[in-house]
């Protein structure tokens, strides 16, 4: 059985949560027949979500963070401000009701910005470790997308309930090692991503977890725009799906991109 969005900016509303319903007319043989005798009509013709409008959507949401990740590249100091930023207008996307494509784009840019300075600051200590980063992050969407087309991979209840606590504990430990690094209790560059425990460096199996993380979060996005299709969605939350997506995408090439360094640094 599919899960609810579990996604904020989602699970309010009726077409990606499963409680929506497409409510037919009862129509005579006359107008069944001109219905099948008209072209097929696209998602612009019925303003609603469609496949190829969520692919749009979020390729013009990635050109956007790509222009973003140049400037990063480019003028690596601004990555802080950028992270900050980020953060904010990501919680804006999520809580606000209707989705702002310039918002989108917005948070798309200065994400962009912030993924290009931190990708800068890394290539500079570990050489070719960008190339590697986007090529793991490109194979681990391309396996679950293919997994989730073929029905391989599904969103459930139980393993949404799982992914929630254990998500939730990975926010309260990054949390917890950033206020540690920035009061200089641990002074380790990874802080406590740098411990070694049995020969393994801990970071290593923190990042392999928010790899599978999110990958499944990537399950959920999947979920969330076949539901919206299928509930015929507004064609504007087209733009609330690649926000999910671009938001999946940021996470797991970052988790990537620290992964590797740790490995690389021992």
């Amino acid at each position: 059985m599919a899960s609810e969005s579990s996604n904020p900016a989602l699970a309010r509303n009726p077409y990606f949560n499963g409680k929506a319903a497409v409510k037919a007319s009862d129509l005579n043989s006359t107008q069944l027949q001109d219905m099948f005798d008209k072209p097929s009509a696209t998602g612009a013709d019925t303003d609603r979500m469609s496949y190829d409008d969520v692919i749009v959507k979020t390729l013009t949401t990635f050109v956007i963070l790509l222009v973003g990740a140049v400037v990063g590249w480019m003028i690596p100091a601004l990555m802080i401000p950028a992270a900050l930023l980020g953060f904010v207008l990501a919680l804006v996307n999520t809580f606000k009701k209707e989705p702002s494509a310039a918002l989108i784009l917005l948070y798309a840019g200065v994400e962009g910005v912030f993924v290009g300075g931190i990708s800068a600051v890394l290539e500079t200590q570990f050489g070719g470790i960008v190339l590697q980063a986007v090529f793991g992050t490109l194979v681990v969407f391309g396996v679950t997308l293919a997994l989730f087309a073929n029905g391989k991979v599904r969103a459930s209840k139980k393993a949404t309930k799982i992914f929630m606590i254990a998500i939730i504990g990975y926010a309260v430990f990054s949390l917890l090692n950033l206020v540690l690094m920035l009061t200089g209790v641990v002074t380790d560059p990874w802080g406590l991503r740098g411990a070694v425990i049995f020969g393994i460096p801990l970071g290593i199996v923190i990042g392999l977890f928010a790899i599978v993380l999110a990958a499944y979060s990537l399950v959920l996005d999947f979920d969330f725009v076949q539901r919206g299709v299928k509930a015929g969605a507004p064609r504007k939350f087209g733009w609330s799906a690649a926000f999910g997506l671009t938001v999946t995408l940021v996470w797991l090439y970052v988790e990537m991109l620290r992964l590797l360094a740790i490995f690389r640094s021992n």
